[in-house]
Order: C-alpha cells, then sequence, then structure tokens
C-alpha cells in the first residue's frame, strides 16, 4: 500500500513514518509512504504557497497551483489518480471502522493544509473525502496525515505479526479491549486474575470476552448502541448494571446514620 503526503513539513511526516512499526514495515517493502514538499510545486517566484483570503479575515490561504501540480505530478508517477484525502476539522471522524475501508484502496493521497486551511476550488477539484481525528483543530494537517497512515498501515498484511495483533484491540469488533497483565503474577499487593493462570484458553477467552463488555460499558457505554451484540451479550450487560448499580447504592449508604443525636 502506498501513501503520499501532500505537506509544507515533509520532514516532520518523514521522522515519525521512518520510526517504530510504520517504519519497519516501509524497510520490509509491505507500505510505501512519500513525503511532498508543496512549495517545490509553486510557480511564484517567492516560493509562496499561500496568499491573503478574498473578502477579509484573517491568516493565509493555500493557493490552488502548488497542490494541484503537486497531486498531478504523484498521479502521473502512479498512472492512475489516488484517492484524495483532505485532513480537516469538517471532516468524518476517524473510526476503526472507516480506517478499514480506506486500507482497501491501493494509494492514498493525503492533503495537509495549514494556516486558514486549503482554496476550496482545488478540494472540489481533487478531493474525495475530508477526513478528521477529532472535534478539535490544530494547526495543521500533518498529525491528521501521521495518525491516519499509522491507523490504516499497521492493519496491512506483513505489518505486523499476525491479523490477532489488531483484530483483538478497541474497536476492531465495536467494543474496547479487554485488561492485559504480564509478570510478576503480583505486584504492589495487586494479582493477576487467576483465571488468565489456568491456561484453560476456552474460559480465559469467555473472560476476556465478558470483560471487554465491562469496559465498554464502564468507559463507552455509547459504543454498545452500535456494537453487534448476541442475546447473551445483553444480557451479560444487563447484569453487570445491576450489579454496578448495587454497588453505587451499597458505597452511597455506607457510614449513614439516622441523623439522631447521642
Amino acid at each position: 500500500m502506498r501513501f503520499d503526503i501532500a505537506t509544507l513539513f515533509p520532514e516532520m511526516c518523514e521522522a515519525v513514518v521512518n520510526s517504530s512499526i510504520i517504519g519497519r514495515g516501509i524497510r520490509a517493502g509491505k507500505l510505501e509512504v512519500h513525503c511532498h514538499q508543496i512549495r517545490d510545486y509553486t510557480t511564484d517566484k517567492h516560493r509562496r504557497t499561500d496568499l491573503r483570503l478574498h473578502g477579509g479575515g484573517m491568516g493565509m490561504l493555500m493557493m490552488c497551483q502548488p497542490i494541484y501540480d503537486c497531486w498531478r505530478a504523484v498521479s502521473q508517477q502512479l498512472g492512475q489518480k489516488p484517492y484524495v484525502i483532505y485532513l480537516s476539522p469538517q471532516g468524518k471522524v476517524l473510526t476503526q471502522a472507516h480506517a478499514r475501508e480506506l486500507k482497501e484502496k491501493k494509494n492514498l493521497f493525503l492533503l495537509c493544509g495549514h494556516y486558514e486551511g486549503v482554496d476550496q476550488r482545488v478540494l472540489d477539484e481533487i478531493v474525495d473525502e475530508e477526513v478528521s481525528i477529532g472535534d478539535y483543530v490544530l494547526t495543521g494537517g500533518e498529525l491528521g496525515a501521521l495518525v491516519l497512515v499509522d491507523c490504516i498501515g499497521r492493519m496491512v498484511e506483513g505489518v505486523l505479526p499476525s491479523e490477532e495483533c489488531f483484530t483483538e484491540e478497541s474497536h476492531w469488533n465495536g467494543l474496547l479491549e479487554y485488561p492485559q497483565y504480564t509478570h510478576p503474577v503480583e505486584w504492589n499487593g495487586r494479582r493477576i486474575p487467576d483465571i488468565l493462570l489456568t491456561g484453560d484458553h476456552g474460559r480465559i477467552a469467555q473472560w476476556r470476552h465478558e470483560m471487554s463488555l465491562k469496559n465498554t460499558l464502564l468507559k463507552r457505554p455509547d459504543l454498545l448502541e452500535k456494537a453487534d451484540l448476541s442475546q447473551k451479550d445483553r444480557w451479560l450487560i444487563a447484569r453487570m448494571k445491576a450489579d454496578l448499580a448495587a454497588e453505587r447504592q451499597a458505597a452511597d449508604g455506607h457510614g449513614e446514620t439516622d441523623g439522631s443525636e447521642s
């Protein structure tokens, strides 16, 4: 799979993508990540890529021509038009499910805006979709592009040792991941759950699934509304809710008196 990042700060992107798991994926030939300096494509004698906004307002806006020529050069190199994503706070918020869909694209061209953003005309001309990594605003699209490369790239075959490295993680099946433990068995008076020491893989799998449901209920109950739950899952969640309610009621009543004075 190939990613092309169009940016004013390629050195920032290169430092990240050449590190850790994504870097190993690149060196193993499983991924390609190319960072393109948009400024190299400007026809302005001062190498400007941005100008003031028409209609007034603060800040500078990135111009159409350098971005378009960068995209066209990459398209010519590929021999086809890549799928173009503009990293924008106005875009669809990235989810694991969306990342899985994008992984099926052969080539992704990631456009990083800066300053006040990008002239709408070039967005209308080349962009297939806008993607956001959250409901907040950053100074540029580079961090969003790097998140996208990491989130998608790690799912490409051969980048991680096996599919289990990501299929059992949070959000893959709509739930959060179960708690995990390593050695020592006891630390600071806290012990690994005994079931994980039994070697009974069937019971361990069931425990992990139940803990995944509980984790999601406690931390992100909104995810349960969209998750593909079995009838047994729904029964377990109902039981967990009842247990939690009982625990809260017991905690609220702990230490209370009838208010009488001695």
